[in-house]
């Protein structure tokens, strides 16, 4: 079974099961019995050995993923503290004293997206937490909330150059400065681009379909969950501090992406002599998140008790709290972590590399096309951008392409490893774009994905067509136009059902 279709049977099973039972957990588990079973060939004992042993705890024993994991936990006991000492509370009634609308609200929440642009991981906890009393209190269903966030994190990061994603293009090529490539990519990215476009579209113009639609219409009557499991409040994030102010958010929150950023350009040798932006880009993210969130949660503990808004006893009762908090997302990606190593164990890896260097290199004008929907699959069944760009970068570098088509071919894989990350039921940042918005995660999978299966054909297109045009703005302006188009479409074709029904 290995490197061929059935390395991609687990995640496959996984997924299917995740969407038609609503259930995550068991649904990820199945999936690693199946890939156990696969790569021992039915071997029931030796399975059972391997799930564990190669499976389970390698993947806790991968230091970035500890590095993410202590990132979760500590964050989580900072959101803690910040609505503990009232700081999230007095910033929501200051934000609705402001915010009239519920468009207000979501383009308050859009922009905040998008200016927490320095990493995925950071941009999903925080701007949720931040925003969720916000949006609560003009009846946006948490999974518009999610989806927002979603569609803020990845996309937004994977156009910006001082962003930890630039490390994944910096190296691409031994002869080919990889940040240069980056940015020279951006205009190219369409995904990212028409995901950030839509956004703004279906917010001013007031368009939801699918099952969002459904969402958002039970909100604005009170429901914010529709059908979801409600994620209960513990008492856990509720202030006992009423001097609290907004200060006691916004300080915590720059202090944190400052010791974050730093960290980043730390690990990336900025102090022993390495360029800011080349730094950012070669920073071990989860080293970094860590330690600057741990700088970071120190900081919070004496600014909160010198301010004698919290005790120091009741900063230490914030720390389990901190970690149930995050006990859903930290399962999950266990889960997630362990299919993903397991399924790499089958060669789905090479299996894909296989039939992309048999086919795609004879056909140049659709070659970006067709290396964004291999993209998109592969990203999709394993949950992971960044191990997407790991297989198919270095197959497109070695193709040997002119240069304008090689960024445009490089630009695909990236916007497409982005698109079947944003959809996927196990991808790390869907996982904590629910965790940031508390919604259901299977109902935010299953809201958002028309949404992402819309900006994908279009995004296709675009590539069909910048493969032979190979100009980024005429195709850019071409795919916010059809973009444009379908969404009045469908907000007429939705009224004329909802005049009917």
């Amino acid at each position: 079974m290995y490197a061929t279709f059935w390395s991609l049977v687990p995640p496959i099973v996984a997924i299917v099961l995740a969407l038609i039972t609503k259930e995550v957990y068991s649904s990820l588990f199945i999936g690693i019995v199946t890939a156990s079973l696969f790569c021992t060939q039915f071997h029931v004992v030796s399975a059972y050995t391997m799930m564990f042993e190669e499976g389970f705890i390698a993947s806790l024993a991968d230091a970035s993923h500890v590095g993410i994991l202590i990132f979760l936990v500590v964050l989580g006991t900072i959101v803690v503290l910040m609505n503990r000492a009232g700081g999230s509370s007095a910033y929501g009634k200051w934000a609705q004293s402001r915010i009239k609308t519920r468009r207000g609200t979501l383009l308050a929440t859009f922009a905040l997206g998008v200016l927490v642009f320095v990493d995925d991981y950071f941009n999903c906890l925080t701007v949720g937490s931040i925003m969720q009393p916000v949006t609560d209190k003009h009846n946006v269903s948490r999974a518009k909330l999610a989806y927002i966030i979603d569609a803020t994190a990845a996309p937004v990061c994977m156009i910006a150059p001082i962003s930890s994603w630039a490390a994944a293009v910096a190296g691409v090529a031994s002869d080919t400065d990889g940040l240069d490539l980056f940015i020279k990519t951006i205009p190219y990215n369409l995904y990212s681009l028409l995901t950030i476009a839509m956004i703004l579209m279906i917010i001013c113009l007031d368009i939801d379909f699918g099952p969002m639609k459904k969402h958002e219409d039970n909100a604005k009557k009170g429901d914010l969950f529709t059908c979801g499991k409600k994620v209960e409040d513990d008492g856990s994030m509720r202030a006992i501090s009423t001097k609290g102010t907004v200060i006691d958010l916004a300080v915590p929150v720059i202090v944190l992406i400052i010791c974050c950023v730093t960290g980043m350009i730390y690990t990336g040798g900025f102090f022993e002599g390495e360029s800011f932006i080349k730094a950012f880009a070669g920073s071990d993210a989860a080293l970094s998140l860590s330690m600057g969130s741990a700088l970071a949660l120190l900081f919070t503990i004496v600014f909160y008790v010198s301010r004698k808004v919290l005790t120091f006893k009741d900063c230490m009762d914030a720390f389990p709290d901190g970690f149930k908090a995050m006990i859903g997302p930290i399962l999950i990606l266990t889960f997630a972590w362990t299919l993903s190593k397991m399924t790499n164990m089958l060669g789905a890896r090479e299996y894909v590399s296989m039939i992309f260097e048999g086919s795609a290199s004879h056909m140049t004008a659709l070659l970006p096309a067709i290396v964004f929907v291999v993209a998109i699959f592969l990203a999709f069944s394993t949950g992971t951008s960044w191990g997407t760009f790991g297989i198919l970068l270095p197959i497109v570098a070695g193709i040997n392409l002119p240069s304008e088509l090689l960024v445009i071919t490089v630009s695909a894989c990236l916007a497409g490893a982005v698109c079947g990350d944003h959809c996927s039921p196990i991808s790390d940042t869907t996982i904590m774009s629910s965790a940031g918005a508390r919604c259901d995660h299977i109902n935010h999978v299953t809201t958002q994905i028309p949404y992402v299966v819309l900006a994908a054909s279009v995004s296709f297109v675009g590539y069909c067509i910048a493969g032979t045009v190979q100009n980024a703005w005429i195709v850019l302006a071409i795919c916010i136009l059809i973009l444009l188009a379908l969404l009045l479409g469908i907000r007429k074709f939705v009224s004329v059902r909802e005049v009917e029904g």
